[in-house]
């Protein structure tokens, strides 16, 4: 994958569609804003407990605010730790599990909780130890891309070529890494145009690079890719969603949070601020919501007095100056009854045609981390019994969790999405583990992987969910005004009174869907709103993201 010049600061999520520094500013002393004294207690809704609407409620109670959590299914949403039965706090990832490097908000509030960090064992990476990619029934093992065929290596090149010719890669990133605002903008806003409306797919299989080469090129690519694994299930998206990945470091430099990401959002729960305005000292979410959120939202409606009345599932109703919306788009339409005049109708075509993306994993508790055992004998003696495994078989990535000497360790059976993940979810469990080990035998004849699991498996299949309908959003081609009119909603002076005063937050809502950072970034673009919306400002020395908007929000495509 390409990296930064060795003189460049470090990659981050700056941008590049609106490059504004979130990092900064939540650390900035002078806080996020301030709101008029009679505005002081003020109860906000916030919708969903996932890492948007943590972060979100977190940011206004400093600030004075009371927001109110609503929460459908379990605090945390898409970072999802669940624990195995007596597995002494080892838990399976079911949703977010690696976080890159340039998630530089997103650890900005992991730093805070004071949560510890290691290197994810992607594939090629040292964390993994080594890696086996199986492909056409044909396995090697690496722990370096040198240890493989030249193939592999003509691949990376290609990718790396393509990216320099098709969207000059190395100047985009150099003004990232520099925070240089009018040259990342000039650069990023002429490939907009160029690459909205043409698959991740045509740019691979149109650029010179690739065309040079075989077919099996752009297989292999789809099948292992470089940095967290293939690459075909993103196929069909639109490249600027690849392009804004790749630019910005996410699929590089990952890590996982140690004893599990759903520690971050529960963590700001239970988390006493250290400079907070109107509440006293040691006041925390958990602390005004008696202890849990409220349950799950039912309707959002506009009162007559014009506030918003929200209506739980036990019929309750309350009424809030603002509501933050946080759950997945799709939930405005098929599990809160949400009164239509709140959104324009260009919003709404924008929340319904929002694509999402499916996922599944399947998760084994092992008595040991069995894999690090060293092979004696044969043509693979001095390697592990296993490796981090990259397949075209059922199972499709494999991940070894090494969870310390004296616990028991974690295998991600199967990682799969899109149609690969669609093949797992009619089955149960028990009927998806057997299918990962009958397919992982073929690559693993000589290693009963069956006879170390203990404890009972773990699997998900976000689509099957009703409260999420899916992994997170993949934009297709064509979708960038839909993602502008979702990133900019919280921009509402110029809205009919009518639909202000609601917002949405998300990753769906972001640039970079699937990315925690896309998250908690529209979650701060939301504080910022629902604080102007309520009479409130930044501190000069501090302007907030709406401050700047206008100044330099993403480029607007004609409709």
């Amino acid at each position: 994958m390409k990296t930064p010049l060795d003189t460049c600061a470090p990659v981050t999520l700056f941008g590049p569609d609106f490059p504004f520094a979130f990092d900064d500013w939540i650390a900035h002393p002078q806080g996020l804003g301030e709101l008029p004294p009679e505005r002081m207690g003020t109860e906000v809704a916030v919708v969903g407990a996932g890492m948007a609407g943590m972060v979100a409620a977190y940011e206004l109670m400093k600030l004075g605010l009371q927001p109110v959590v609503y929460e459908a299914s379990r605090m945390g949403g898409r970072l999802r730790s669940q624990p195995f039965e007596g597995g002494q706090g080892v838990v399976a990832e079911l949703g977010g599990m690696r976080f890159p490097a340039s998630s530089t908000a997103f650890f900005h509030y992991v730093n805070q909780l004071g949560l510890k960090t290691q290197p994810f064992p992607n594939p090629l990476t040292p964390a993994a130890g080594c890696t086996v990619i199986d492909l056409e029934g044909i396995t090697r093992w690496a722990r370096g891309l040198a240890d493989l065929p030249p193939l592999f290596q003509e691949v990376a090149d290609a990718w790396a070529s393509a990216l320099e010719a098709g969207a000059g890669f190395s100047g985009l990133q150099e003004a990232l890494c520099e925070r240089d605002v009018p040259r990342l903008k000039a650069l990023w806003n002429q490939l907009v145009p160029l690459w909205d409306d043409r698959t991740f797919y045509d740019f691979v299989a149109q650029s010179p690079a690739f065309a040079a080469l075989s077919f099996r090129h752009r297989e292999v690519f789809g099948q292992v890719g470089f940095g967290t694994g293939g690459w075909d299930s993103d196929f069909p998206n639109s490249m600027l969603e690849i392009l804004r990945v790749v630019l910005t470091g996410c699929d590089e430099n990952q890590h996982l949070i140690v004893g599990g990401a759903e520690q971050v959002p529960v963590g700001l729960w239970s988390h006493a601020p250290e400079q907070m305005r109107h509440w006293p000292a040691g006041t925390t979410l958990a602390r005004l919501h008696q202890g849990a959120p409220r349950s799950g939202v039912t309707a959002i409606q506009r009162a007559p007095n014009g506030q918003f009345t929200i209506t739980d599932t036990w019929g309750n109703t309350r009424q809030y100056a603002a509501v933050l919306v946080t759950c997945q788009s799709w939930l405005l339409t098929t599990q809160i009854a949400c009164e239509e005049t709140l959104f324009s109708q260009k919003h709404w075509m924008a929340l319904d045609r929002t694509r999402y993306m499916q996922s599944s994993k399947t998760f084994v508790m092992v008595d040991r981390p069995f894999w690090k055992d060293v092979r004696t004998q044969g043509a693979l003696e001095g390697w592990p019994t296993l490796g981090m495994t990259l397949t075209d078989r059922l199972t499709r990535g494999t991940y070894l969790f090494d969870n310390g000497p004296d616990k028991p360790g974690v295998i991600c059976l199967s990682y799969a999405w899109m149609g690969d993940a669609l093949k797992m979810l009619p089955h149960s469990t028990e009927k998806r583990v057997q299918l990962a080990l009958s397919a992982l035998r073929s690559i693993y004849p000589d290693v009963d992987i069956a006879s170390h699991i203990i404890g009972d498996p773990i699997s998900v299949s976000w689509e099957a969910d009703p409260h999420f309908l899916g992994a997170f959003k993949g934009a297709l081609p064509g979708h960038y005004r839909y993602n502008h009119r979702m990133y900019s909603h919280f921009m509402q002076d110029r809205f009919p009174e009518a639909e202000r005063g609601i917002f949405i937050a998300g990753d769906d809502v972001s640039w970079t869907p699937a990315w925690v950072e896309g998250a908690v970034q529209t979650s701060l673009n939301a504080v910022w709103g629902i604080v102007r919306h309520l009479g409130g400002r930044c501190h000069p020395a501090n302007p907030g993201p709406g401050t700047v908007f206008d100044q330099i929000g993403p480029v607007a495509l004609p409709d």
